[in-house]
């Protein structure tokens, strides 16, 4: 598995990273999480990905690897508050730290790599508030490194604020505003970068719906109408995966799923490297003739 230096961080992350959304979403069993997981860390990913509002998601991958915690980085999120069982309302600061330490509790760790507050608008980032608490978790060595989850104009700013260690942002062949607006700024800033939705959350799939299938992925396909979207779904994925890892300043690609097949195939996938340029090229082009004012940066 191929490895990058994490912005200015001291961490070398797998190009692909393991999302934790799915399996507490779908509430996975334990045992079958335990599989999926150790599977992942032997064939080289050292990256997970998850959050308090991910439902069981942050109990389970404690269950299932906390025993192996050298093996891997530990991301995840804060910012909600009362929607994830907290006493404040959603971005209040005085859930920052309840938060982290619960997340710690149910990770069975005593430190996260990284925490990443949760896709919070610029207006709540102004308010200062939350970063401040944020901060203060490094301080206290209960996070190495701090980031921000976002997209759009949101991302804009909590970039020039200059404090931020790395940022997880939609990166994929259906969302490329990042691109243009973000990745750039972060690049030169030295921040690490985490994709989220590498693979455009399966949009073109017309079969039984995916989990978190956003249907203006699907009308953003429709309207980009790639050639290669004629292809077998596995192609699409191929170049999809590939596609996000050969975005310039991109580190790690987080892909969750609950199947050790899916797991091994994206790993393969993984590791036939960078699209070829005409392939890169000709995707960048279609986007930038056919694209719309309101195509935003999916959160």
């Amino acid at each position: 598995m191929e490895q990058r230096t994490f912005g200015r961080t001291d961490m070398k992350v797998s190009v692909l990273g393991f999302g934790g959304a799915t399996i507490g979403l779908e509430d996975t069993p334990p045992d079958e999480v335990k599989k999926l997981l150790n599977t992942a860390l032997e064939l080289g990913v050292n990256v997970i990905d998850t959050s308090a509002s991910y439902l069981s998601s942050e109990e389970l991958i404690g269950q299932a690897v906390s025993h192996r915690r050298q093996d891997y980085y530990l991301f995840s999120k804060c910012g909600e508050g009362t929607s994830v069982g907290l006493e404040y309302p959603d971005w209040d600061p005085r859930n920052v730290r309840p938060s982290v330490e619960r997340s710690l509790k149910r990770l069975q760790t005593d430190y996260l790599d990284l925490i990443l507050i949760h896709s919070c608008t610029e207006a709540v980032l102004r308010q200062g508030g939350l970063v401040e608490e944020v901060k203060k978790l490094k301080r206290d060595g209960l996070v190495r490194y701090i980031g921000y989850s976002g997209d759009s104009t949101d991302m804009l700013y909590a970039l020039e604020l200059g404090f931020f260690d790395a940022i997880e942002t939609s990166v994929n062949f259906a969302d490329q505003e990042a691109l243009e607006m973000t990745l750039g700024r972060a690049a030169r800033d030295g921040l690490g970068v985490i994709a989220k939705r590498p693979v455009a959350n399966v949009a073109w799939s017309r079969g039984k719906e995916e989990p978190n299938n956003p249907d203006e992925y699907r009308e953003r396909l429709d309207k980009l109408n790639y050639p290669f979207l004629e292809k077998s779904p596995e192609e699409i994925l191929e170049t999809a995966l590939r596609f996000t890892l050969s975005v310039p300043g991109v580190h790690t690609a987080i892909v969750g799923t609950t199947k050790e097949e899916h797991l091994r195939s994206n790993i393969e996938m993984a590791a036939q490297g960078p699209l070829p340029e005409a392939k890169m090229r000709e995707i960048r082009e279609r986007w930038q003739s056919v694209r719309e004012p309101a195509w935003a940066g999916l959160k």
